[in-house]
């Protein structure tokens, strides 16, 4: 079975909750981690998506220690809309 994972960043222009995450992270830039498996016996190529992770603290923070929070894509989606974010970046 092939996997693919894929590397996009998410901006948040004020502090926000996801519930994966106990505290409010702050507005910033987070790198997202999205991992799929191919869907076997199609007549063509789809995967479907396994974990989606982000990585806190946002990009811009130095130091500090680095976590990876299962996140669930609706609730990130969600947040982003909230924030007026509605787009991912590549």
């Amino acid at each position: 079975m092939s996997t693919r994972t894929t590397e996009t960043t998410v901006t948040f222009g004020h502090p926000f909750r996801l519930a994966a995450i106990d505290d409010a992270q702050p507005a910033g830039t987070y790198r997202v981690v999205v991992d799929e498996e191919e869907i076997l016996g199609l007549s063509f190529l789809a995967y479907r998506r396994t974990a989606t992770t982000l990585e806190t603290p946002a990009i811009a923070v130095r130091g500090g220690p680095h976590a990876f929070h299962h996140v669930d894509p609706a609730d990130l989606d969600a947040a982003l809309k909230a924030d007026g974010n509605a787009l991912r970046s590549v």
